[in-house]
């Protein structure tokens, strides 16, 4: 309707160029908007105001000189002037109640882009690092990852949902070696675990697995493993020394062996996040291995490329990315004198990876703790020659739960935390899916368990559920009754919806489209969680208002269909929440 109104603007603003009212070179922005209240009209537009000052003219005067040069419209029942030059815009109750149909018609379709035609865009999105289960603060990413990627399919975007694989680095080599202790304990008893190893019991869960597999061949004497190795923190030493020491000192008494340690950890808990977030219902088109930046020799042609734009230089030994051109607030090591490259190098050549691969953008959704990481990586980009615009980074903040008011206290690195899929078992997945993504993602939550558990209009997304439930148990008893819903009937007698109640469920409905569009291209799901939430209420209050199944047969077809209608809505916005739309609860 809002495109129908601008269009009748526009011809109406063509008319007053032609008359002399406006002049020639006129570039109007026409904007077009819902009214809050409804005693103003349906939609409105403020272009007389913008207009005004190269009109020379009054903004009311402009206005009416408008209106009047609108063209007839069946779906205009009339115009109004308000304030300094608001025009306020009536339509038709046939055309607000069209709306009706176009979704009895398009069903799961309606509000979404008829095909996608629109940009290659790739979501990377929760990418943890795979040394251990994920835990409720990756359950937020995930939900926000999966529903910003459906809804911008909705939208017409072409999507490619990608996990980064952290397969490489310290974190790896310090699960790797974590394993293996647990590993020598099963052979040979307790042994000093290092304080910042990895404790978790899924350690020991693939120990257990590992030692099933290949028996004692990764046996090796615990005395040589800890002789005149650096102390750990709890003998005065440093935790961080210590561990890398033990590092170096199990590469060298496993050799090749090492790898197949390695692989063990990273394969036990890469394969449970991969089912984890299936479950969950994020699922990816790609999982991006960091090794392979590596090994085929992405990171070396990154460099080169960043060497021959003049980019880099030496200090020190190291090789350093001359990021401060870019808005960076100092320069960053990519290369260190011993000829290890950094974190930062394969970041450079990840993000050089996507842009090769075509993506017109590039989405990725970090955790809010990477907020300082941005700018070095959008300088990066800008230095490879690439628009950083065509990066788009959201944060997600980290969820707190709470049980009987008490805040859940959480430790990844001891193994004190509540994974993702605990939180699922005691909530359930659409209760997660939901809650997750009714903030904003860069704003703190607080995850209220028993709030997630109640069957009560508090819990938003039973409340949501149960007016979809409502409309199915309506079928059913009207079915029970001898009676059947006539489709037809009902939509020829919409216009017998006059209550206040029925006239804002059509309007609520009618927003839906656009709300969809807007809740995709600024990446914000919780403005349709926030939608569903209100279009569930108002039919709450409409059914506790009105009876369905009456004796006029009019009116009952009537005030189905527009139930159905309802139904329909809410179940096509849950679906892109990842939420089920039961039909009986």
């Amino acid at each position: 309707m809002k495109e129908q109104i601008a269009q009748l603007i526009d011809t109406a603003l063509k008319t007053l160029i032609a008359d002399g009212t406006l002049p020639g070179d006129v570039q109007p922005n026409i904007m077009v908007e819902n009214t809050r209240d409804k005693a103003h009209g349906d939609f409105a537009s403020n272009i007389a105001l913008t207009l005004a000052k190269p009109a020379r003219c009054n903004p009311r005067e402009l206005a009416q000189k408008l209106c009047a040069a609108l063209p007839a419209s069946d779906s205009l029942d009339k115009t109004e002037i308000a304030g300094p030059g608001f025009i306020n815009f009536f339509i038709t109750q046939a055309s607000a109640y069209a709306v009706i149909g176009q979704i009895l018609e398009q069903r799961e379709q309606f509000g979404r882009a008829a095909q996608h035609s629109g940009p290659r865009v790739q979501v990377e999105f929760v990418s943890a690092n795979p040394t251990g289960p994920l835990h409720v603060g990756h359950g937020r990413g995930a939900a926000y990852g999966a529903t910003v990627s459906d809804l911008l399919e909705a939208a017409g975007v072409q999507v490619e949902r990608e996990y980064y694989v952290n397969d490489a680095g310290r974190q790896m080599n310090i699960l790797a070696v974590s394993v293996w202790l647990r590993y020598l304990e099963l052979l040979d008893g307790e042994l000093a675990f290092p304080a910042n190893g990895y404790q978790g019991h899924y350690i020991r869960d693939i120990a257990h697995d590992l030692n099933k597999s290949y028996g004692d061949r990764f046996a090796r004497p615990v005395a040589e493993l800890y002789a005149d190795i650096t102390p750990d923190e709890p003998a005065g030493g440093d935790k961080e020394l210590h561990i890398d020491a033990l590092i170096e000192r199990a590469q060298t008494m496993l050799g090749e062996d090492y790898t197949l340690v390695f692989d063990a950890g990273l394969d036990s808990i890469l394969s449970d996040i991969r089912e984890d977030l299936g479950e969950f219902g994020a699922d990816y088109q790609v999982w991006f291995s960091e090794r392979s930046l590596t090994s085929n020799g992405d990171v070396d042609k990154a460099l080169q490329s960043l060497q021959e734009k003049g980019h880099l230089y030496e200090k020190e030994g190291n090789l350093w990315f001359r990021s401060t051109e870019f808005g960076d607030d100092k320069d960053r090591v990519v290369k260190r004198a011993n000829g290890q490259t950094t974190y930062f190098a394969s970041d450079i050549a990840y993000h050089m990876n996507k842009f090769e691969r075509g993506f017109d953008q590039v989405v990725n959704i970090w955790g809010a703790d990477h907020h300082g990481y941005i700018t070095r990586v959008k300088a990066a980009i800008q230095a490879l020659g690439y628009d950083p615009e065509r990066l788009v980074v959201k944060l997600v903040q980290f969820a707190i739960l709470y049980r009987g008011g008490e805040r859940v206290q959480m430790s990844t690195r001891s193994g004190s935390f509540v994974t993702l899929r605990e939180l699922r078992e005691e909530v359930g997945a659409d209760a997660c899916r939901f809650f997750y993504v009714t903030r904003k993602a860069d704003q703190h939550m607080d995850f209220d368990l028993d709030l997630a558990k109640s069957e009560s209009k508090d819990n938003p997304v039973y409340y949501i559920q149960y007016a979809h439930a409502r409309v199915c148990s309506v079928l059913r008893k009207l079915e029970e009754q001898g009676m059947a819903w006539i489709q037809d009937a009902g939509l020829k007698n919409l216009t017998r919806l006059d209550t206040e109640a029925e006239k804002d469920l059509v309007t609520t409905l009618g927003k839906y489209p656009e709300l969809l569009q807007s809740a995709a291209l600024n990446y914000e799901p919780h403005l349709l969680a926030n939608y569903l939430r209100d279009l569930a209420g108002d039919f709450h209050t409409y059914y506790n208002a009105h009876k369905m199944l009456i004796d006029d047969a009019e009116l009952r077809n009537a005030r189905l269909t527009l139930s159905v209608a309802v139904r329909q809505v809410l179940a096509n916005g849950l679906t892109l929440l990842g939420v089920s739309a039961p039909e009986q609860m």
